[in-house]
């Protein structure tokens, strides 16, 4: 996911950038200046913001810069004014020795944008260094009989100096026997001889004292100056001669100590021990020549004492004197030159010059992310190197200069699948067998707010179970976000938006009234008990959003599920004849309702439906059964722990005309109400005109034989009230019997009246058994509101 801000307004900058991109191409992409060296600390050598193309004060805004390669540099910028100023003493020998022109290649960094430009900055020679001859005195030793016009090769001066500065003349102190003649010894140096001019004679002059001074060709000049004692001896006429007079030679600087340079020969025309010669190495440029060659006095043998470095010295020039015995002895001299061959002894150094990490996930392709400075100390074919970098991807490298380089992006990064590259630059010469270096760069990603939170599944399905505590934890959402700090950092809320909620109480209420999610840790916790009766199923959304610049979010959906707890008894319905309804507010098993008669247990007339509650005759009814049943019922469900609720069910037995009566509904029964008051006057004459008969006749049957029992035709007629024992009192209470939770139900029975006790005697009912059946049922309906 990309977000993209407003345009940069760049176009001042970009204009010139192009600018100087321009006119760096067109001047050869680099910049010369030169300087003298010893110039004093914050000499200006160059104004190299203005050389640039950079404007007044750009060159600290945009951090011009030198960036140091190997040695310290002794040259800065000037951060205020951009100017390339000397920081510390230069001294062009230290730096280049003899090598000629000395020029230090500097790289100059600038930012914003990251650019690098070259400068090569020459350091031009003064004449700080007088000649120096290698001994302050030389003491020399000439027979006698030595012909005019003899010459003896001195140990000329050297320069530290180059150029004009090192053109060395000599000069001799005045003398009538002796001069200078200067010599080529080659196209670099100019070796003195001193030429007898006149003969000498010992017994005149035994010694002569000359000086022999070395100016240079500086301005001013400097001079140096060896003092020459030549000693007049007398004998020996025939000085050495060498078979050749120079002697070149080329080693590899691979050579080991010992290595045979050469080998010189010199020959004396004297007889005896004026012709016996000795060999002596002389006048060595550079002087550090006499520590690696030696010669073997007596063999002539020249040999390596030292280790050669083509990249140190790469020519040695010295003299081999030959010696002869004789008194005096006289000397003949021949020049070895030693060329040094390069060989691939160094392998490439790599420098990380400038490193810009870490870098971001966005960066386009072509960012530069390091500068790097690759260099070689041979020479020819072995001081090319050819650069690579490894893996090859996603970085690349540019070449901008004559061993600088850039490490380029050349792919897009993504830090969620790599964080971190350990990228190698590596280095490899042209010698035979090719050197090889490696550099290691740690180039770190840095993150960028491309990932949303993402949950790990699109739904969630929770459970909870009805009644739970508030603050209960339902459950725990997480959602991955594989960006790092900020951008990684989630948090979570319920989303209002989402039209999460639920139906309670006839009335709409959000989910956020029910559950609350935790920002940190993404616990969904509920805010209140859950009442599965009132909400079965919640559906709502969490969202998950990171802390990003801008923040992203991403979405889930949670389906909850309340479980339904077997917390609600079974309540009644309003009585349907010969049947108990109830209804569980739970669901499910919890619901699941069944009947059981409780009372009267055993073998009774009544039994219920297990399931459907209907309450049906067992088998028919006897007078012995009573005139009314009292049922108990209990209802239970089926849940952990059931719960359960009882009805009570009071079962009047009538004959069946009263039943039909009961099943014409209220009209009839008020309709028989004024009929029943008449026959109630005459029930209370009929019992007490019975009452006496019956008197009578218990008394006659305790003295006369039982033939037979007393009967009448008919069917008997039963009427039961209420379970309170009497009719009166059922109607008097029968509006109070109509909210209970009893039921009053009259059956069609046959059965014997004088079994069952009516008012104050038994026998009423047999009184009673003539009295319309329809009347009587009508009364009790119209008193209990049955339907």
């Amino acid at each position: 996911m990309a977000i993209c801000g407003p345009p940069r307004q760049c176009g001042g900058p970009a204009v010139r950038v192009l600018v100087l991109a321009a006119a760096w191409a067109l001047g050869g992409g680099q910049v010369r200046y030169s300087v003298p060296e010893e110039a004093k600390a914050g000499t200006v050598v160059g104004r190299l913001a203005q050389d640039l193309g950079l404007e007044a004060g750009e060159a600290e805004a945009r951090r011009l810069r030198l960036v140091a390669q190997g040695r310290r540099a002794s040259v800065e910028v000037s951060g205020a004014s951009g100017a390339l100023v000397v920081s510390s003493r230069l001294d062009r020998e230290e730096l280049c020795g003899k090598s000629a022109p000395c020029a230090l290649r500097l790289e100059v960094l600038v930012e914003r944008p990251l650019r690098v430009f070259h400068v090569e900055l020459e350091v031009t020679d003064i004449n700080d260094n007088a000649p120096l001859f290698p001994a302050a005195r030389k003491n020399l030793t000439l027979p006698e009989n030595s012909p005019p016009g003899s010459r003896f090769p001195l140990e000329g001066a050297s320069d530290a100096d180059i150029g004009a500065n090192a053109q060395l003349s000599y000069t001799l102190s005045p003398s009538e026997h002796f001069s200078l003649d200067l010599q080529k010894s080659n196209d670099r140096n100019i070796i003195p001889d001193l030429v007898l001019t006149k003969a000498l004679d010992r017994e005149t002059v035994p010694v002569h004292r000359l000086v022999v001074t070395a100016s240079d060709g500086g301005r001013p000049s400097l001079t140096g100056t060896m003092e020459l004692v030549v000693s007049v001896l007398d004998a020996n006429d025939n000085a050495p001669q060498f078979n050749q007079s120079v002697y070149k030679v080329q080693l590899p600087e691979s050579a080991a100590e010992g290595t045979l340079v050469a080998r010189v020969n010199a020959t004396d025309a004297d007889l005896g021990i004026n012709s016996e010669v000795t060999y002596t190495a002389t006048n060595f440029i550079p002087l550090s020549g006499r520590d690696v060659i030696a010669v073997n006095a007596k063999t002539g043998e020249i040999r390596l004492t030292g280790a050669l470095d083509y990249e140190e010295v790469s020519v040695f020039d010295f003299r081999i004197e030959a010696r002869d015995r004789g008194s005096p002895p006289l000397s003949g001299h021949c020049s070895v030159e030693l060329e040094v061959l390069d060989v691939n002894d160094n392998a490439p150094e790599v420098w990380v010059t400038s490193l810009s990490v870490p870098v971001a996930e966005d960066a386009p392709v072509g960012t530069v992310v390091a500068l790097l400075s690759v260099s070689d100390r041979d020479s020819g074919a072995n001081g090319r190197v050819r650069c690579a970098v490894w893996p090859a991807a996603p970085f690349g490298l540019v070449a901008t200069f004559a061993g600088s380089y850039s490490l380029v992006l050349r792919e897009a990064l993504d830090r969620e699948r790599v964080s971190e590259y350990e990228v190698e630059v590596r280095a490899e010469d042209g010698g035979a067998p090719p050197l090889r270096a490696r550099r290691g760069v740690r180039v770190p990603v840095s993150d960028v707010n491309d990932n949303a939170p993402a949950f790990a599944q699109a739904v969630y399905t929770v459970l909870a179970r009805e009644n739970n505590a508030a603050g209960a934890e339902l459950a725990r959402l997480w959602a991955r976000d594989p960006d790092e700090a900020g951008n990684g950092r989630v948090s979570y809320s319920v989303w209002e938006g989402g039209g999460g909620g639920a139906a309670a109480g006839g009335g709409w209420r959000a989910a956020s009234s029910y559950v609350s999610v935790d920002a940190e840790s993404g616990r969904l916790w509920a805010l209140q008990p859950l009442d599965y009766e009132e909400v079965q199923v919640l559906q709502f959304e969490v969202r998950a959003v990171d802390a990003g610049e801008p923040p992203l979010c991403g979405n889930a959906t949670v389906q909850l599920f309340v479980v339904d707890e077997n917390d609600n008894a079974p309540a009644l319905l309003p009585a349907v004849v010969a049947k108990i309804r109830a209804v569980d507010a739970d669901s499910g098993y919890n619901a699941w309702l069944r009947y059981e008669l409780w009372e009267p247990r055993g073998k009774g007339p009544f039994r219920v439906g297990l399931y459907s509650g209907e309450v049906s005759t067992a088998r028919a009814l006897e007078e012995a059964d009573g005139p009314r049943q009292r049922l108990v019922i209990v209802v239970r469900d089926h849940g952990e722990p059931a719960r359960s609720a009882t009805a009570t069910l009071s079962v009047s037995l009538v004959e069946g005309a009263e039943a039909a009566l009961a099943a014409g509904g209220p009209a009839a029964a008020a309709a028989a109400a004024a009929t029943t008051n008449v026959w109630l006057v005459v029930a209370i004459c009929a019992v007490s005109s019975l009452f006496l008969l019956a008197v009578v006749l218990y008394g006659a049957s305790r003295w006369a034989p039982r033939a037979a029992v007393l009967s009448g035709p008919g069917p008997a007629t039963l009427v039961c009230a209420s379970e309170v024992g009497s009719w009166s009192y059922s109607q008097r209470q029968s509006r109070s019997l109509c909210f209970s939770e009893k039921y009053l139900f009259f059956l069609p029975v046959p059965c014997p009246c004088c079994e069952v006790a009516f008012l104050a005697a038994d026998v009423a009912c047999c009184a009673l058994k003539r009295v319309d059946n329809l009347s009587i049922f009508a009364l009790a309906a119209s008193s209990l509101h049955i339907p």
